[in-house]
């Protein structure tokens, strides 16, 4: 427990550190381009992976609402039913997992192999906080490109949910559309966008932290690494339950 209250402790100071260098990352000409290298690595290098996970996630949701829906002679909700799914809380959430898997890992060990490396000491030595040159502009693109990557999902997956639809059970792809636009409603997009920013900051300091807190060289980049993943599952699952109760109690 006692160390469980430290590891919160960290991450909560190194968050609100990086939250006050975000000004910094924005402004200066330098880290603003550390910042677009890591938006880049945030979005345009995860996007196959999320378009897959979306695309069958919406496949899913479509064929598991579908066979309840048709038991009702009901298919033609099955739009409505997967939209207010995927915009309320799997389009966060799957892009929240895929940021904690393909991101939130390669920033626990890149900033762990620096800091057994002595790279971060250097850095210290040098006058440079290495919350600022390091975990900050990598915090700041999570929480910027996460919610463009949740409606990305949110669209994909209602396509992989229309097709689902035309070929499973005969839903016209139109009608299947207008169902699905018919039950976008605002607050539900913005709750998952907010959801999506809040699962970004999260697996960002997570992975920032567990990275710096590296030692043991190899293995404790390996062990920062999954510590990394795990408690960003976590997170990600409370959290998001957290936002749920609050927007829809």
């Amino acid at each position: 427990m006692p160390k469980f209250v430290t590891s919160v402790g960290q991450a909560g100071i190194l968050l609100v550190r990086s939250v006050g260098y975000f000004p910094h990352v924005v402004f200066n000409g330098d880290a603003r381009r550390d910042l677009f290298r890591q938006l880049y690595a945030t979005g345009i290098r995860t996007l196959p992976v999320v378009t897959v996970v979306s695309l069958f996630m919406g496949m899913i949701l479509a064929l598991q609402v579908g066979l309840e829906l048709a038991r009702f002679n009901q298919e033609v909700y099955l739009g409505a039913a997967v939209m207010m799914t995927l915009l309320r809380e799997m389009a966060a959430f799957c892009c929240g997992i895929c940021l904690a898997a393909c991101v939130g890992s390669a920033i626990a060990a890149e900033l762990g192999t620096m800091k057994v490396n002595e790279e971060i000491d250097a850095l210290t030595i040098m006058g440079i906080p290495p919350i600022r040159f390091l975990a900050a502009p990598r915090i700041l693109a999570l929480v910027l490109m996460a919610p463009i990557l949740a409606f990305y999902c949110a669209i994909a997956g209602t396509l992989g949910g229309g097709i689902v639809g035309a070929t499973q059970f005969n839903v016209d792809f139109n009608q299947y559309m207008s169902g699905a636009l018919w039950m976008a409603v605002e607050k539900d997009l913005y709750v998952g966008m907010v959801k999506a920013a809040v699962f970004g900051l999260l697996v960002g300091t997570i992975s920032s932290c567990e990275g710096l807190g590296t030692s043991l060289g190899a293995t404790g980049v390996g062990k920062s690494t999954q510590r990394s993943v795990i408690v960003s599952f976590l997170a990600i699952l409370i959290s998001g339950y957290m936002i749920t109760r609050f927007f829809y109690s």
